[in-house]
């Protein structure tokens, strides 16, 4: 059912034509037109052009009492021959859906005496068709695009399946590489990089389907000696109904010492079997998720796993409090599903899709979640411990039984001890608990007592696991810790599809589209519309990102001959007027070449990112940091500080070559090391240089990094082996 109905009108000349086409509707000269879209539900707008006469009328709802009429008051000129209309959702400049009666439009003949040579059929007919097929030609492109969209998309998709069977090949890998069902493989393992190496031995156990197959694990069996240096192998037979095979060594027949992949084992999926993996059903408890209860990363986190598990043919549900601000125009079929009681408080339900993600909202009528705000309460740990409860009681209560609870940080992290205390042994025995942490500056009580009791536990990134692991709250638990890195949305960041930027762009036009991008930058900063490098800084004004790293390089870049554009406000009113005070200084001084907006502004984050040629990320500490892999996906060059996930994404191209081949990667920027003036001028220097000393070589790596996928694809196998792990 379409909104705003409107008629949109033409003229044709072939009028044997038309009535042939529409021969039931003839029209006499001024004659008032009635029309209509009957019982089929389909009402919508008729846009009218004829000639050099065209208009659009928006249409009125008939009072006639059979089938569902829809009317609009045409005066028809003089000179009309054919009256000829569609319909659609919207005027022509917003119009999304058309009904075209099947690219044929809708004509009714005048009836009329036309006078000899008054018209030029033939003419007319293609002054009338051009219109026509030019919305057919963009509808056309608009599919089109959509096509390669969708396979672009698959081939990302493909392309990191196979990167990630091949990550591991310094340790393990298989002859053939895909293992098919019915068939025998062998397995080559190196244990000079495990904790194996040296042993005189090695010994493989080996099932399949996550330790679950009929059969159970094979005998343990003595792996040989390969050709090919330290390796050694073993030859297995995979069953039929095999979907993956698992892998661990050992150095002696009974044990010892077992390598098990950090706790993960090793797993290599099996093509081609007669059974297929059975989804899993993750259930994640959070208090936030974008867009509709975005604060931080945090709610890209929790939509972006969700969506790229859901992908993976796994079953996901969000549990999220209702808050009073919750952006509800981004949820779809949203109602009021049932009410509950816990603590003596009537809790309700509301459900709801949010891109594309089932989300239970749980509503206290307390009004806990009534403050206008998802943080800044003075009460926050009591409201979100309240939500933790609430949420189990509501798996309890409607008999759901996941097999992952998967919560979030110090806010959701009372579920993992509220669910071993009080549920675990009162009917979700089935499930296990993940425990995730996004930022260990806050909330680290609730942290080290969450990591105590989940099942397993992550942060963002390998690196940031290791630099995090002396704490308190993370020590006495690393057998169970694993850093994952987070990813990119890439419906939302993509070059290709953005309605931001001007001129949309895949790697191999980068060149061109970003050059459109800097030029509309420039004039939407008002700076000099120049061919000189651009800076582009999209952060939150706080210490953790590099405050004083940042003004330096604001001045540094200019000191290059360089623009600068920041964007980003600071929580802390004296961090905000400093860089007010900056943005004045700067207009004085280079107001053709520098611009700061202190302010949250979406699309022109989208503008920046496309149309600059480096983003500077030089944080303090970063758990892993999505601005480096938004800009990549833009083709701009990250230019970053050698700090948690920051350092796990960004490989420099002058001294990262083996650390990113052993990842399977080119080197994509430039990164350095200390968190003073000197470390960045280092790469800030190197990344100006090259610009203008080989532009070539520089648009090359704007097309390498665009080609790397930082999206949610293998972070999603990763947390898929993880789930696998906690149930073992």
């Amino acid at each position: 059912m379409l909104q705003d109905p409107l008629i949109m009108f033409g003229i044709l000349s072939r009028v044997s034509f038309m009535v042939e086409a529409w021969s039931s509707y003839i029209i006499t000269k001024a004659q008032v037109l009635f029309l209509m879209l009957m019982t089929s539900g389909f009402m919508g707008d008729i846009i009218i052009g004829m000639m050099d006469w065209s208009f659009v009328e928006k249409l009125v709802k008939s009072e006639r009492k059979e089938g569902d009429w829809w009317y609009a008051n045409v005066v028809v000129p003089d000179q009309v021959l054919v009256l000829d209309w569609v319909f659609a959702d919207g005027p022509p400049q917003s119009a999304i859906v058309y009904d075209n009666n099947q690219r044929q439009d809708f004509h009714a003949v005048v009836a009329k005496p036309i006078p000899e040579g008054l018209f030029s059929f033939e003419e007319e007919h293609q002054k009338h068709r051009k219109p026509q097929e030019e919305r057919q030609l963009r509808e056309e492109d608009i599919r089109a695009k959509a096509a390669r969209t969708t396979r672009m998309k698959a081939e990302r998709k493909e392309r990191t399946l196979k990167r990630f069977l091949l990550y591991q090949k310094h340790i393990l890998y298989t002859d053939p590489l895909d293992v098919q069902a019915g068939t025998a493989v062998t397995i080559f393992y190196n244990p000079a990089n495990t904790i194996l190496n040296g042993k005189s031995e090695v010994w493989i156990r080996c099932s399949f389907n996550h330790w679950t197959h009929h059969n159970g694990p094979l005998p343990p069996q003595k792996m040989l000696p390969a050709d090919n240096g330290s390796h050694v192998k073993s030859t297995v037979k995979v069953p039929l109904d095999a979907y993956m095979m698992d892998l661990v060594f050992s150095e002696r027949e009974d044990g010892g010492i077992f390598d098990n992949g950090d706790g993960m084992d090793y797993h290599i999926p099996v093509f081609g079997g007669t059974v297929k993996e059975p989804p899993m059903h993750i259930v994640h408890v959070a208090v936030e998720m974008a867009p509709i209860a975005k604060v931080g990363g945090l709610g890209d986190v929790i939509t972006g796993i969700s969506r790229a598990v859901q992908d993976l043919n796994h079953s996901v549900d969000i549990i999220l409090p209702k808050y009073d601000c919750l952006n509800l125009s981004h949820v779809k079929d949203f109602y009021h599903q049932k009410s509950y009681s816990w603590g003596g408080t009537e809790i309700k339900v509301w459900y709801g899709k949010v891109e594309g993600l089932s989300v239970y909202f749980l509503e206290p009528v307390n009004g806990m979640f009534s403050t206008g705000c998802i943080y800044g309460c003075r009460n926050d740990s009591e409201r979100f411990g309240f939500f933790c409860h609430a949420a189990l009681e509501f798996l309890l209560q409607n008999e759901l039984h996941p097999d992952i609870i998967h919560c979030h940080d110090w806010s959701s992290a009372p579920v993992a001890w509220l669910f071993k205390d009080h549920y675990m042994d009162y009917g979700l025995s089935k499930a296990r608990v993940v425990f995730t942490i996004h930022n260990l500056e806050f909330g680290a009580g609730h942290i080290a007592k969450a990591m105590a009791y989940s099942d397993k536990s992550t942060t963002v990134s390998p690196t940031y696991s290791k630099e995090v692991a002396g704490n308190p709250a993370v020590s006495p638990h690393l057998r169970k810790f694993h850093g994952i890195l987070n990813g990119i949305d890439p419906d939302i960041w993509d070059p290709y599809n953005d309605e931001f930027i001007p001129v949309s762009y895949i790697s191999e036009n980068v060149v061109e589209g970003k050059r459109a991008a800097k030029e509309a930058l420039q004039q939407r900063s008002r700076l000099k519309k120049a061919d000189i490098p651009l800076v582009g800084i999209i952060t939150r004004l706080t210490h953790q990102k590099g405050i004083h790293l940042i003004k330096h390089a604001i001045w540094q870049t200019l000191d290059r001959h360089g623009q600068v554009v920041l964007l980003g406000s600071a929580p802390d009113p004296r961090v905000q007027r400093d860089f007010e005070n900056l943005a004045s200084q700067l207009h004085s001084s280079h107001s053709d070449r520098a611009r700061l907006f202190l302010t949250y502004d979406e699309p022109l984050s989208h503008l920046i990112y496309a149309g600059a040629d480096f983003i500077l990320v030089p944080s303090m500490f970063e758990p892993c940091g999505l601005a480096q892999l938004t800009a990549m996906r833009y083709g701009a060059i990250p230019v970053v500080r050698k700090t948690g996930g920051l350092y796990d994404t960004v490989f420099d191209v002058d001294h990262d070559k083996e650390r990113s081949q052993a990842k399977g990667l080119e080197p994509n920027g430039f990164n350095f090391g200390g968190a003073d003036a000197a470390g960045i001028d280092y790469a800030l220097n190197r990344a100006i240089s090259v610009w203008f000393e080989d532009r070539e070589w520089f648009n090359s790596l704007c097309k390498t990094v665009m080609e790397q996928d930082w999206s949610w694809n293998k972070p999603a196998l990763d947390y898929m082996e993880l789930y696998h792990a906690a149930r073992k």
